[in-house]
C-alpha cells in the first residue's frame, strides 16, 4: 500500500530517522544462526508432537529432543511451541467449587478467623473440594477437629449442594456420640 520512502520520510518527520537503505540492507541480510537453527528445531518440534497424537507438552518434546540428540533447552521448546501455536493435552477441564451469587446474604464468620481450640470438641471446621478422577468429578467434604486437626467426619458425592457438607457433620457428631465425648454444645447447634 505505501511504499518504503514515504514511510521512511513520515518517521523522519517524527524524530526517527531512518534511511531507506538501512530497510533494504536489513532484508537482505541472511538469516541469523539463532533463526536457522530455531526453524530447524520448529521442524523437529513439528514431526515430534504430530507423531505423539499431539498430546506432548514443552516438557516431553525437551526430553524427546534430547534422547534423540539434538540439544536444546527447554525454554528455547518452550518459546517455538508458543511460536507455532502448539501446546501438550490438558486433563480435564476447571472445576469452581464455590459460586458466589450476590442474591444470598453471606454466613457469619462464627469463629472470627481464630483457628485455636483449647479442649478437643470445641470448635470444628468444614471444607469442601473436588478429586479428578476417570470417571468425572467427586466432591469430598471435611469436617475437622480444630484442637486436634483430626478429620471428625467426611462425606463425598458427585454433587456439591449443602446435603455433602451436611452428612461430614453428621458424621462428625454420631462419632462424638459413639466414643462417648460430649462437649457443651453441639457444633450444629451454634451455628
Amino acid at each position: 500500500m505505501f511504499g518504503v520512502e514515504p514511510i521512511c520520510r513520515v518517521l523522519s518527520g517524527h524524530g526517527w530517522k531512518i534511511a531507506t537503505s538501512t530497510y533494504y540492507a536489513a532484508k537482505a541480510r541472511p538469516a541469523s544462526a539463532r533463526a536457522v537453527r530455531d526453524e530447524r528445531l520448529k521442524g523437529e518440534l513439528r514431526r515430534i508432537w504430530d507423531g505423539n497424537y499431539q498430546v506432548y507438552g514443552a516438557y516431553k518434546m525437551w526430553r524427546e529432543l534430547n534422547r534423540q540428540g539434538i540439544l536444546v533447552a527447554r525454554c528455547t521448546v518452550e518459546r517455538l511451541m508458543r511460536e507455532l501455536g502448539i501446546s501438550g493435552a490438558r486433563r480435564g477441564k476447571k472445576v469452581r467449587t464455590t459460586i458466589r451469587d450476590d442474591g444470598h446474604e453471606r454466613a457469619a464468620d462464627l469463629l472470627k478467623r481464630d483457628f485455636t481450640a483449647t479442649r478437643p470438641n470445641q470448635r470444628w471446621v468444614a471444607d469442601f473440594t473436588h478429586v479428578s478422577t476417570w470417571a468425572g468429578v467427586v466432591y469430598v467434604a471435611f469436617v475437622l477437629d480444630v484442637y486436634s486437626r483430626a478429620i471428625v467426619g467426611w462425606s463425598a458425592a458427585t454433587h456439591k449442594r449443602a446435603k455433602l457438607v451436611l452428612v461430614a457433620l453428621d458424621m462428625g457428631l454420631w462419632r462424638r456420640e459413639v466414643a462417648g465425648q460430649a462437649a457443651d454444645a453441639s457444633p450444629r447447634e451454634q451455628t
